[in-house]
């Protein structure tokens, strides 16, 4: 499940940057090879792993540093262009060009509000505020410090999630904004200037906390759905499929909802012989659906991504 709605924020908060991709493009994306992949579909695949990396090591540490946030923008970027040196960086309305917002230009003041920022988001002493009101107030410091050329936008939705983990209001990073500020865009940037030009704090802290009720409330509902979907299947696996059946290959159906024989090899340990057989067996009984693309045969967990694009729509 973490896999599954880990993609599903790398979509949205990539579509939040006009980065946009289909899921029959990100979850074919996982079975072909890497060449065969569009860009956009790898620019999602980035942003999941920038986001896991940066969960294993908040979890661990219960730590955001700056090279946490500097590894985790590389991960989406591997560029290496790092943080901004070169002046000229300015946030513009798409269609008039309209100057809205000159972000900091000098390398040393955005490094400077870049260590303010880090000590505000680890030194508690510094603010008694409740942690999501805390976390709205970093995000948009960060998104105004606008420190990098690109993935600013997604590296601070990452450091949003990995905030709430930090400070132990998630224990899995399952809880993603991104969704509610793609059906809520025009709000999402009018309120950001809205601080800067009128120093509106209420209504920006309004909006995202707002967006992480709505967003829990339906993640719930989502991880439910798929627990549900998940028994079914174990049940029917069970009585129609019983000599394949194990907890390894379940879990192969659920983590990608696109499968091949090669997953399964790497994950059940078996053979291609084994591992083809076992998904012809799962096709024919209506647990997967087969298909090719070039010389690969891939399998889909239908039941499964419908679930998903039902969630989104």
């Amino acid at each position: 499940m973490i896999s599954t709605l880990g993609l599903q924020e790398a979509k949205a908060s990539s579509a939040i940057e006009n980065i946009i991709t289909t899921h029959d493009e990100l979850f074919q994306a996982e079975v072909l090879d890497a060449q065969q992949s569009n860009s956009a579909a790898k620019e999602v695949e980035n942003y999941r792993a920038a986001l896991w990396r940066g969960y294993q090591q908040t979890r661990d540490t219960k730590l955001i540093r700056l090279d946490d946030i500097l590894r985790t923008q590389a991960i989406m970027e591997p560029n290496k262009s790092g943080i901004r040196k070169i002046p000229g960086t300015v946030i513009s309305n798409v269609k008039t060009k309209k100057v809205i917002y000159t972000a900091p230009q000098h390398p040393d003041e955005i490094q400077s509000l870049l260590a303010n920022l880090v000590d505000y988001i680890t030194d508690d002493s510094l603010s008694g505020l409740d942690p999501l009101i805390k976390m709205a107030i970093m995000h948009h410091q960060f998104e105004s410090i606008h420190p990098f050329y690109d993935s600013n936008g997604r590296t601070g939705r990452i450091i949003n999630i990995l905030y709430l983990v930090k400070k132990d209001l998630l224990d899995l990073p399952i809880l993603y904004l991104s969704r509610y500020i793609v059906q809520n865009k025009d709000d999402y940037y009018r309120l950001l200037q809205s601080v800067r030009d009128h120093n509106d704090w209420s209504d920006w802290v309004s909006y995202i906390v707002r967006g992480i009720e709505i967003t829990a409330e339906e993640t719930i509902t989502f991880v439910k759905q798929i627990r549900e979907l998940v028994m079914q299947t174990t049940q029917r696996m069970r009585t129609e499929l019983p000599t394949i059946y194990s907890q390894d290959l379940l879990n192969n159906l659920f983590s990608q909802p696109y499968t091949k024989a090669q997953f399964l090899i790497d994950q059940l340990g078996v053979n291609r012989i084994t591992a083809t057989k076992y998904l012809n067996q799962l096709s024919d009984k209506g647990f997967v659906s087969k298909h090719k693309l070039g010389r690969t045969n891939y399998f889909v967990n239908e039941p499964l991504v419908q679930l998903i694009v039902n969630q989104e729509n």
